[in-house]
């Protein structure tokens, strides 16, 4: 099988920032923009599901608590269509002209929350993957990762929980599990950064694997 295609058109980078509920995805990608323009690198900020009109109005089906049981397959197949819209519409555009891309989450969520959180398996995962994505993936991810009592602790004093925010406990242990898995089987892709210890020792860390991506243009 060969290696996915690299993103890095015009020296443009990737970056995906990934975790379970209350890792501090928020505030880090904020420390992360203010880092990138300190080097003078252009960027962009996008998120998924979003980034786009349309993939925000999916977005926001997606995230609201609703009385309806929402089926595993078409919470799937509506992220594999807003990341369709993103994808074309933002992403690759901005990397074609050299803009790094910053993005809240990708594809490696959905492995996390469909196919670990909702047991829902790989499988279909890769072929949605394959057929959206085709062999394109992030240069980097930067995967926060803390204990799923502490996250969920944290998560409840932002206020009101979207509908994956409610979920139960099990379900954040299953995401979390798919996410440290799929580090360890691509270590030269994700960057774990400890996301238990306190702020300036997590920015720590993520300087310090920013430096090396940075570093790593060719």
């Amino acid at each position: 099988m060969s290696e996915p295609t690299k993103s890095n058109l015009n020296n443009a980078r990737f970056l995906t920032v990934e975790g379970v509920e209350g890792v501090g995805k928020t505030t880090n990608i904020t420390f992360i923009s203010a880092w990138l323009e300190e080097q003078g690198v252009p960027y962009i900020h996008t998120r998924e599901p979003g980034g786009t009109p349309l993939a925000e109005e999916l977005r926001s089906l997606l995230l609201a608590p609703r009385d309806e049981q929402v089926d595993a397959t078409a919470e799937l197949l509506m992220m594999f269509a807003a990341r369709a819209q993103h994808i074309e519409q933002v992403i690759k555009p901005a990397l074609a002209k050299g803009i790094w891309v910053l993005c809240d989450r990708f594809t490696d969520a959905t492995y996390a929350y469909q196919g670990g959180g909702r047991n829902m398996g790989f499988d279909k995962i890769q072929q949605l993957e394959s057929f959206v994505q085709g062999d394109f993936r992030p240069d980097a991810v930067i995967l926060l990762d803390l204990p799923v009592a502490v996250g969920l602790a944290r998560a409840a004093k932002r206020g009101a929980l979207d509908r994956f925010e409610q979920e139960a406990e099990g379900f954040f242990h299953r995401v979390r599990d798919a996410y440290l898995n799929r580090a360890k089987e691509n270590p030269s892709r994700y960057w774990l950064v400890d996301a238990e210890q306190s702020l300036e020792l997590v920015q720590v860390q993520i300087s310090n694997a920013l430096q090396k991506i940075l570093a790593d243009q060719v």
